[in-house]
């Protein structure tokens, strides 16, 4: 019992000594009250009317879209493949227009396939309507269709035409090289 009043003693001697430093106590704030103020009144602020206002934005947006229509998409979205019969419809009807088709074999769990998917589609924006671009999860096909069209390694990107493979690039590299080496590929089947 005699250290209780001992260490208040230090405890305010330290305190002291920590108020005259730079350091020290703060003084308690003073306690806040929320106080209720009269509601505030709104001006009304008149605009002209909307037509005039609208009529710029109108012929800005209509701009952007004539502009997006002559430079054509930023990327499309590659279609993918399920089946067997669904890749037979594909080619018939690449083959009817006479299109060249390009297939991307890869793997939801292949970590390049997944990074070079993006830039395939931007890859595709590029090509369009001319080429079409499709994609093929190999682990969601049967394997009958993986070696039907002779896919070995992972991503696997084909060009077909006529309804017969006629080149293929191996994606085991950086994604740039795998992109200029698939444009040329395209340029030349076209």
């Amino acid at each position: 019992m005699a250290t209780a009043p001992a260490h208040a003693a230090a405890v305010t001697a330290g305190q002291a000594a920590l108020s005259n430093g730079r350091v020290g106590t703060r003084p308690t704030p003073p306690r806040l009250g929320f106080v209720s103020k009269p509601p505030v009144r709104w001006a009304a602020i008149s605009l002209p009317p909307g037509p005039r206002r609208a009529a710029p934005a109108a012929a800005a947006a209509k701009e952007r879209v004539m502009e997006e229509e002559e430079e054509g998409p930023a990327w499309v979205e590659l279609e993918p493949i399920a089946g067997e019969q669904q890749l037979d419809r594909a080619l018939a009807e690449a083959q009817q227009l006479d299109l060249p088709i390009v297939l991307l074999w890869m793997a939801s769990w292949c970590r390049k396939c997944i990074y070079l998917k993006p830039k395939l589609e931007k890859l595709a924006a590029e090509y369009h309507p001319r080429v079409r671009f499709y994609c093929i999860d190999v682990n969601a096909v049967p394997q009958k269709l993986v070696n039907r069209a002779g896919v070995t390694k992972m991503p696997s990107i084909q060009l077909w035409s006529d309804s017969q493979k006629q080149a293929e690039v191996i994606g085991g590299h950086k994604s740039w090289l795998v992109i200029d080496d698939v444009r040329k590929m395209i340029e030349q089947e076209e």
